[in-house]
């Protein structure tokens, strides 16, 4: 059975206009999961599932805590506790620190409620069934803890960087993968900063890891406001010869 994916948004640090940060909503096998909740994400996802209170969503995954890849999470608590009475649980895989930036949004009434809203779990390292996927991630380099994550199923593999410096995990995490989601906060690199470590990849270094790691497609994704799209497509097909896409909003992609 196919799966297809459907990006949310795609932008970095804050929206553009028009657009959403990051995240996509995966469906295989009538299970819906989505990758990130970042601003503007969720009327989106409301609208692909047909629910003001988000029915037919079983899982999250949340790469780390900044705010254009979880804020809209706390919405998604929000629609559930308010809108459903004793709303069944939806499994949310995140850094611990993630659910702590929903509750602190919350009064301390409310933050009781998160609980009762979703089934949460650290991120597994070593494969964990999720649906018909095997869920799993590895720790990569940013401002904050964050992890790549890689999801597989019978014949159908989906790797996603979220927000990374480069690191030798990512080629591991995207290897063989149909679709490789990759940060792409800028076309090209930026130059050097004395002394400090690169935490975000450029379009340029997507194409090249995506070639390395065998990946059959690549999603760009985590535009910085105001990057040329097209230009990125341009930096990555330098290196990569297979299919690549821009995470713009409403685009969907059949897989494998």
């Amino acid at each position: 059975m196919r799966a297809r994916i459907t990006i949310l948004g795609g932008c970095g640090g804050w929206p553009e206009p028009g657009r959403a940060c990051s995240g996509f909503v995966i469906e295989h096998e009538g299970y819906r999961l989505v990758l990130d909740l970042g601003y503007g994400t969720l009327p989106r996802l409301l609208g692909l599932l047909r629910s003001a209170v988000a029915d037919g969503l079983d899982a999250v995954v949340i790469t780390h805590e900044h705010a254009d890849h979880m804020v809209d999470l706390h919405g998604l608590f929000r629609a559930r506790w308010l809108g459903l009475t004793d709303p069944p649980t939806i499994a949310l895989y995140a850094p611990e620190s993630v659910l702590g930036k929903v509750v602190a949004l919350e009064d301390p009434e409310a933050a009781e409620h998160v609980d009762a809203v979703f089934s949460w779990l650290p991120l597994p390292a070593g494969p964990y069934e999720v649906g018909p996927f095997t869920l799993e991630s590895v720790a990569l380099p940013h401002h904050v803890p964050t992890a790549g994550v890689r999801l597989t199923a019978q014949g159908l593999t989906i790797a996603y960087t979220g927000d990374t410096g480069p690191d030798p995990a990512l080629v591991e995490l995207g290897h063989g993968a149909d679709l490789y989601i990759v940060d792409a906060t800028h076309p090209t690199p930026p130059p050097p900063a004395p002394g400090q470590p690169r935490l975000l990849l450029s379009a340029a270094e997507a194409g090249e890891l995506a070639a390395i790691a065998g990946a059959r497609r690549l999603l760009l994704s985590h535009f910085w406001p105001g990057t040329d799209r097209e230009l990125a497509v341009t930096e990555a097909r330098r290196s990569f010869a297979g299919e690549v896409y821009l995470a713009d909003e409403g685009t969907m992609i059949e897989l494998p």
